[in-house]
């Protein structure tokens, strides 16, 4: 299911997913110019993939608690087909890139997300006390980054993707946590796909689509 090559970063990207939500299903695909991807949709509403560099040998969801066990163990069976639990559609093809953006500056802006939250939980906004989840809700909505495509046009980065490519793992999954302090001078792509933004890395990709599609793929 998950070839020896990819299994420790596929695992260390379960393990990240199941802290965010705990019964995630992942969806293994292989892709049509070879590897494959392993998408999840995080509960904040951000569709996040782990690339692959051997592909699956077919398209199947899978539970990721499920999935993660199997990695783990010895020897056993695969885990159960659930592919009737995969609901969301994924976007057509990898689009079009639009900006590079360091890694530092995608930490920074996490970080400085984190702290955001932090204060204004105990602090409140403006006087007013607010609820954990109005806070985080706020923040996920918040443009963190803004760029424009060579026809000027203006693309918009929500703090929710920047969170989904921070707490993944997918700008360097090799750390338990990394700071901006820590990060090399690698950068993410800002790509857009029909009504999809996403930033991709080396590891993976995030993607967001404001108006919910109607159609499945």
């Amino acid at each position: 299911m998950i070839a020896a090559a990819d299994r420790a970063g596929v695992a260390q990207f379960l393990t990240r997913l199941l802290r965010l939500d705990s019964g995630a299903v992942v969806r293994l695909r292989p892709e049509p110019g070879g590897g494959g991807r392993v998408w999840a949709m995080l509960p904040f509403r951000v569709l996040v993939c782990r690339r692959l560099t051997v592909a699956p040998p077919s398209d199947v969801t899978v539970s990721a608690a499920d999935l993660r066990a199997w990695l783990n163990a010895v020897d056993g069976d695969e885990p159960r087909r659930r592919d009737e639990a995969w609901r969301w559609p994924l976007p057509s093809s990898e689009g079009g890139a639009v900006e590079t953006i360091p890694v530092a500056e995608v930490m920074r802006l996490a970080e400085a997300a984190a702290r955001t939250v932090r204060v204004a939980i105990a602090e409140g906004v403006g006087g007013r006390a607010m609820g954990e989840r109005a806070v985080r809700d706020a923040v996920l909505e918040h443009v963190a980054i803004v760029v424009s495509t060579e026809a000027g046009e203006r693309v918009e980065i929500p703090q929710r993707l920047v969170q989904a490519v921070v707490r993944t793992g997918l700008l360097d999954p090799e750390k338990s946590r990394v700071t901006a302090d820590t990060v090399s001078a690698e950068a993410v792509t800002v790509r857009r796909a029909m009504g999809w933004i996403g930033i991709s890395s080396r590891y993976g990709s995030a993607w967001y689509r404001p108006i919910s599609p109607l159609r499945l793929s």
